[in-house]
């Protein structure tokens, strides 16, 4: 269904078919029609498959991913990202890791598919960003390759945590795995602080027919009308008087790799006159336990704050630019009329590991890079 919005929304099917011929897929045809709902002219996009699927690893599936030549780099990150997170919430559902991971249908061709297109359909629009309105799961059980399983799936629930959802809206399974891992990798909560301005419109159709409702995902694509963007975040703190200083880089190094935006260490002075550190943390409200977890495990604290703050930020936009490297990716802000372009650093960083660079040689080239992108 992401797909079908996707196309109706503008993407080529002629260009998507030039992606998926390049996978390699054995059995597989895809193909595109329209479908009316409720009086909705919608798109519907099937994927077929006619032979035997194997069980596939995510080193597996990152294999066929690499192999598309007809797919960009930045298609093909966002595809691998959609595939990291689906493979973190299956090891954690599973207690194994996201290696040993054996995808059951979601490694089959048609998933593939899916998620490689839709990777695909986004960076053709330009999407830069993905919002969501609260998800319906439905109700009931569903059948699986490990029997059955409620609805929710473990592994759908797990991806969605930290996004408002209805808890029993509708009459079966309205979110896949897929669909929910993909939500994960790229989007976040729309709130209301966010004014947006549509152009285009497309309406991906479903397979199923409900009584309640139509069953369509609605994609709607434009820009932001606002110059800031709104959030709401949790600060957590905690002092710390009594642990090994060379232990601060690990615990930050866990705490970022958990999904927290920001960890500061300030010294500071406690009761008694004895010297401390006081770790803060900004982390998305979903993540608090996790962080927790990890506080308790690798610092001596024995006790945690946490609260409510709201954040302000100027909108932000993510491109890519070509070095004589590869491609590094810049995020773009503005303020009125002053634009701020910053190479990702991580992305530079790798490079100059890679190809034994000087770091401050790949952020020149970068940055010019970027500077001759705003120019054109």
């Amino acid at each position: 269904m992401t797909v079908a919005a996707l196309l109706d929304s503008g993407a080529p099917f002629d260009a998507l078919q030039t992606v998926i011929a390049s996978l390699g897929l054995e059995g597989v045809a895809v193909s595109i029609r329209r479908k009316t709902v409720s009086g909705i002219a919608a798109l519907k996009f099937d994927v077929e498959v006619s032979t035997q699927q194997p069980e596939r690893t995510l080193g597996e599936i990152r294999s066929i991913i690499d192999r598309a030549t007809a797919l960009n780099d930045a298609a093909r990150r966002t595809a691998l990202d959609i595939f990291r997170v689906l493979a973190d919430a299956e090891a954690k559902v599973h207690r194994t890791t996201p290696d040993r991971v054996h995808f059951h249908e979601v490694g089959a061709a048609d998933s593939i598919i899916d998620i490689v297109a839709a990777a695909w359909g986004f960076d053709a629009l330009g999407i830069t960003e993905l919002f969501v309105t609260p998800i319906p799961l439905g109700q009931g059980f569903a059948h699986s390759r490990h029997g059955i399983i409620p609805v929710p799936a473990p592994a759908t629930i797990e991806l969605l945590t930290g996004f408002p959802v209805r808890i029993g809206d509708g009459p079966s399974e309205m979110v896949t795995p897929t669909g929910a891992a993909i939500v994960k990798a790229l989007a976040r909560p729309l709130s209301p602080e966010i004014t947006l301005s549509f152009d285009k419109i497309g309406y991906g159709a479903g397979t199923k027919d409900f009584a309640d409702r139509p069953n369509l995902l609605r994609l709607m694509v434009g820009e932001r009308t606002a110059l800031c963007d709104h959030d709401q975040m949790l600060e957590i703190r905690a002092n710390i008087d009594d642990m090994n200083p060379q232990l601060y880089d690990h615990l930050v190094d866990r705490i970022l790799e958990a999904g927290a935006r920001d960890v500061t260490l300030t010294p500071t002075i406690m009761k008694k006159g004895r010297p401390a550190i006081t770790v803060a943390i900004l982390a998305e409200p979903a993540l608090r336990d996790r962080i927790a977890e990890i506080m308790f495990a690798e610092s001596s604290t024995i006790g945690i704050r946490y609260e409510a703050v709201s954040r302000i930020k100027l909108a932000r936009e993510f491109r890519e630019v070509a070095t004589q490297w590869g491609p590094v990716r810049i995020k773009i802000s503005r303020a009125g009329a002053t634009e701020t372009i910053t190479p990702e650093f991580d992305d530079c960083r790798r490079i100059a590991r890679e190809h034994a660079v000087a770091l401050r040689i790949v952020l020149e080239e970068a940055n010019a890079a970027a500077r001759g992108w705003t120019r054109s």
